[in-house]
């Protein structure tokens, strides 16, 4: 799905922009209930939208309920400065402050949670949602995307911030769109004399 002329992946971002996800997000404070009343939860943090795209199949391919995991404070828009805060937290163990957690967590048996792997581990976001919800009993499936470095240690973090959990093996997919796209940028650039 890396190559941006793939039918396939036009398809999937044509059918998720004509048909709005139904999120869990919580902006008002407000209790939340499963609106579908599935004991299935799609819980997803995506950057550039790869894993949204995914989190947005499952979550209609199960009639489950979405909640998008966000941090308090965004991660810059740009990219490079992206991969250098999340590295720092990462060899600082900082966990970001989430903006809303699930409510009614107890109402849902099984956690499908999508996270693209970041420096070879997952995010610090995803490790501050697992650290803020319980998931004693509860089964947990995650679901990956990566830039081609594979899964990197994700699970044992998964493993250890929810040792109570059931962690299922997960559905993995590579998409290196913006590691892609940089490349061929700076390849062009580099191939341009500077104009000033």
């Amino acid at each position: 799905m890396s190559n941006d002329h793939d039918p396939l992946r036009r398809t999937v971002i044509a059918a998720l922009a004509s048909a709005p996800l139904l999120s869990l997000a919580d902006t008002q404070g407000a209790s939340q209930t499963p609106r579908s009343g599935s004991r299935i939860l799609v819980a997803y943090f995506s950057r550039s939208g790869n894993t949204r795209v995914v989190a947005g199949l499952i979550q209609r391919g199960l009639g489950a309920d979405l909640f998008q995991i966000r941090p308090a404070y965004p991660y810059p828009e740009d990219y490079l400065q992206t991969v250098e805060q999340a590295r720092q937290e990462r060899d600082s163990g900082f966990e970001p402050e989430l903006q809303e957690k699930v409510h009614a967590l107890s109402d849902y048996d099984t956690l499908y949670l999508g996270f693209p792997i970041w420096g070879e581990t997952a995010p610090p976001i995803v490790r501050a949602f697992l650290s803020a919800h319980d998931l004693t009993g509860k089964t947990l499936i995650p679901f990956n995307t990566h830039g081609g470095y594979g899964l990197g240690n994700s699970r044992s973090v998964l493993v250890n911030h929810a040792p109570k959990a059931k962690v299922l093996e997960g559905f993995v997919m590579e998409s290196e769109q913006e590691r892609k796209t940089m490349e061929r940028v700076n390849g062009w650039l580099s191939d341009h004399p500077r104009t000033r």
